[in-house]
């Protein structure tokens, strides 16, 4: 079966970024809810994202996405040591920032405010940059994130020296690295497939 490729309707197109929640329009056609086989339900993992557009596409290849799921879960709700919750968003929200990424800078740059409840901070994140003051620790994990981000190569001993200086141990470096890798692939995905769109009103 040929794919078919979306006319999104008119919308409003996010033009800054916020911690507002968006929506996300595809460009190819999700699978419609009720053509969803057992197997593309187990790949979803949480069955509440059969209600996303961006899971039922990503569901048309479900072993992927039961990987890529099971991946995300691991690093960001696996609570056993490592690093804090609201600082591996922080990862990701940085990552998504500086990939502009809009949709996904939205949902870690949220999750970051309220694991955390350093608003300010986050909000600062995002209007000014990767390049905003947020307090050593946090610029240690938004340089790293950023280094990742840039390219692969750009991360060293010295961003690692940085975050143990900042009080991370070897796990806690570890998780910023998972969480802005896998965000660093996860922004392209999603830039690829579709366009953030604001909120549609009642």
């Amino acid at each position: 079966m040929t794919d078919t490729v979306l006319v999104t309707p008119e919308h409003t197109v996010p033009t800054a970024f916020t911690r507002a929640q968006l929506d996300w329009l595809p460009w190819l056609e999700p699978l419609a809810v009720d053509a969803m086989t057992e197997r593309h339900m187990a790949s979803l993992v949480d069955a509440a994202r059969v209600k996303s557009p961006y899971f039922r596409l990503l569901a048309r290849d479900p072993d992927a996405l039961e990987a890529r799921t099971r991946t995300d879960k691991d690093i960001f709700y696996n609570p056993d040591a490592g690093l804090p919750r609201a600082e591996r968003e922080l990862a990701a929200a940085a990552t998504s920032r500086f990939n502009g990424c809009v949709y996904c800078a939205s949902v870690h740059a949220r999750h970051a405010a309220t694991y955390s409840k350093r608003e300010a901070d986050v909000e600062r994140l995002l209007d000014a940059g990767v390049s905003a003051d947020l307090g050593e620790r946090w610029n240690a994990i938004v340089a790293a994130s950023v280094a990742l981000t840039a390219t692969p190569s750009a991360f060293g001993p010295e961003h690692v020296d940085r975050l143990r200086r900042s009080g991370l141990d070897d796990l806690a470096i570890a998780d910023v690295i998972h969480a802005a890798a896998f965000f660093n692939w996860a922004n392209r995905l999603m830039l690829s497939l579709g366009e953030p769109a604001a909120t549609a009103g009642p």
